[in-house]
């Protein structure tokens, strides 16, 4: 199972570049884990011994499988936040916009599949303070993906009944993809993203 190294994400928290490298073992080894484990199943021996420590040291990093959970749900969703504002900010109309955020949505779902499987679907296994800070998140990167599409409205370029609802349908989309995408799939994350951007134009009822 491969994915984007946990590592790479890091840049989106508080003290990414002062945190131990042990640290970034522990991640992407509880990533690995709980991917293929679920979180529940995962004891905090799997986690060590994949990352080649004693599960004593486990606890000198994190006080919990939680706390590893929570880390890797808040980075993973604001590294998503970060791609999704930047592709709504950039150049162009609406429809030029949404074709873009929608293409690099998608492949970044195929490229760090084992994250998004990890921060997508186990949610419920969060703390609840932990949810809360990335269901905040989770809504942030709705709103971007509904003002996106309001603009579109607005500007004659989609078709579009109720926004919410739709900026829902797109992102979902888009998260899916890290459930059943493997890297024996036949289309490489670029070329998803590309037909993904197209169906969810044609979806918008943009004019392609």
């Amino acid at each position: 199972m491969t994915s984007t190294p946990i590592a790479d994400l890091w840049p989106t928290l508080p003290g990414a570049d002062t945190r131990p490298e042990a640290a970034y073992r522990l991640l992407q080894a509880a990533v690995e884990s709980f991917a293929e484990r679920g979180f529940h199943a995962t004891t905090t021996r799997d986690i060590a011994t994949a990352a080649g420590m004693s599960p004593a040291a486990l606890y000198i990093h994190y006080h919990s499988k939680a706390a590893l959970l929570a880390e890797i749900s808040q980075a993973g969703h604001a590294a998503t936040l970060a791609l999704v504002r930047e592709a709504a900010a950039g150049e162009g109309g609406p429809a030029e916009r949404m074709r873009r955020l929608v293409e690099q949505f998608t492949a970044w779902h195929a490229r760090a599949r084992t994250v998004g499987r990890v921060v997508n679907y186990e949610l419920h296994a969060l703390p609840e303070d932990a949810y809360a800070v990335v269901a905040a998140l989770r809504l942030d990167i709705e709103r971007e993906v509904s003002e996106l599409i309001g603009a579109g409205v607005a500007a004659g370029e989609f078709e579009v009944s109720e926004v919410r609802t739709a900026a829902r349908a797109v992102t979902s989309l888009g998260i899916d993809v890290s459930r059943w995408y493997t890297e024996r799939s036949s289309e490489t994350p670029e070329e998803l993203g590309r037909r993904y951007g197209e169906l969810v134009l044609r979806m918008l009822g943009a004019r392609i």
